[in-house]
């Protein structure tokens, strides 16, 4: 369910309204502000086109991140350290990080930065935001799980991303990314099989209003 609020997120761009999404899970429930929610092709279609006010990729909230946050909300995270990448409105991190995950968020724009900590504190939970470009990626630490939703969109970024996995993921970890089946996110994933990675996907959908969006919540873990 979506509703609006009269919240504001100033930009140098000027002025954005924010909505409020709400997303019950497990007897849990979490509030996320975003500046429009896109669950079907028809709301990409016309996001992407700009027939309403052009907004931020980032502080939207797209199927694939409600996809990831259902699946994170199914697995065990208490304890483990989870990294956040594109982290947008910040729903997956949050959600993991309510279940007891420690939980850094990177984004390199500053707006979604500052929709993640509004979201973080609206929810009751602490966690870490931090910019960061994969282009021009510094972070050292290792994690338990590296967790994206829909960042594999630009075949610009791919390598950088695989960077990111072999660099940053810890021994024994797993990488999820969710994603509604675009056609370039398959050649990374093909191509990380190829080089040595278990590829295992379950399927979500997203939406009440027919046809439900596809997502794929896809796992990545190396070989032994």
């Amino acid at each position: 369910m979506t509703t609006r609020q009269p919240q504001i997120l100033s930009t140098t761009g000027g002025d954005l309204p924010l909505e409020e999404y709400r997303l019950a899970l497990g007897g849990r429930a979490w509030t996320i502000l975003h500046t429009g929610a896109i669950l079907s092709l028809e709301d990409e279609d016309r996001f992407l086109r700009g027939d309403q006010l052009r907004l931020p990729y980032g502080i939207a909230l797209w199927p694939a991140a409600i996809a990831l946050a259902h699946e994170i909300a199914a697995r065990s995270v208490q304890g483990v350290r989870v990294l956040e990448l594109g982290a947008g409105t910040g729903l997956p991190g949050i959600v993991a990080a309510t279940l007891g995950a420690r939980v850094v968020q990177t984004d390199r724009n500053a707006a979604a930065l500052v929709v993640c900590r509004r979201n973080a504190e609206h929810n009751g939970v602490v966690l870490e935001q931090r910019a960061a470009d994969w282009t021009a990626w510094r972070e050292a630490d290792t994690y338990d799980f590296i967790i994206g939703a829909d960042i594999l969109y630009a075949e610009s970024v791919h390598p950088h991303l695989r960077q990111i996995f072999d660099a940053n993921l810890a021994p024994g970890g797993r990488v999820l990314i969710s994603d509604p089946f675009r056609p370039a996110s398959f050649e990374l994933l093909e191509a990380m099989a190829a080089d040595g990675w278990n590829v295992v996907v379950n399927k979500w959908t997203v939406g009440v209003v027919p046809p439900p969006r596809p997502v794929g919540v896809f796992e990545l873990t190396r070989r032994n």
